[in-house]
């Protein structure tokens, strides 16, 4: 468990998720949803996900879950070892209280013990809230992320 302490009374703990409590995080990842997915294939999804370089994290306030995160690790030919933050979901009556600062500053030292050179995440276009959270945190946009279903 890993402790950070930023402002009184905001003692948040970020303790990793296994597999086998898969269903912590299943409600979080369906408010994710724009487009509601059937909860079977939901959790068939994140199941086959914890099989590849996946980790789950879940951002607890006084031994309480209130919101979760994933990070992938990789490595890629243009950023080296590399982590991409997932889904975060943090409670609403916690957004704008320095949890997201808490949260960033875990997931830099964790990447750092994972000898990751950066750390890359993915914002939806209309999202223009996180946009300025990510970009104060030292973020910078350097393109599109394209999806095509098939």
């Amino acid at each position: 468990m890993t402790i950070f302490t930023e402002k009184a009374g905001m003692e948040l703990a970020f303790n990793k998720i296994l597999k086998t409590d898969f269903s912590l995080v299943l409600p979080y990842l369906e408010k994710l949803q724009s487009q509601a997915l059937p909860p079977e294939i939901l959790k068939d999804r994140l199941l086959e996900m914890f099989e590849q370089n996946y980790e789950c994290f879940g951002i607890y306030k006084s031994g309480k879950l209130v919101g979760i995160f994933g990070l992938w690790f990789m490595t890629r030919h243009y950023a080296g070892r590399t982590c991409e933050v997932d889904h975060i979901y943090i409670d609403d009556d916690l957004q704008g209280l320095g949890v997201g600062t808490q949260l960033f500053q875990f997931i830099d030292q964790y990447a750092k013990k994972k000898q990751c050179e950066t750390i890359e995440l993915n914002s939806y276009v209309e999202n223009f809230r996180s946009h300025k959270f990510y970009m104060n945190l030292g973020f910078v946009i350097r393109g599109y992320h394209f999806l095509k279903k098939l």
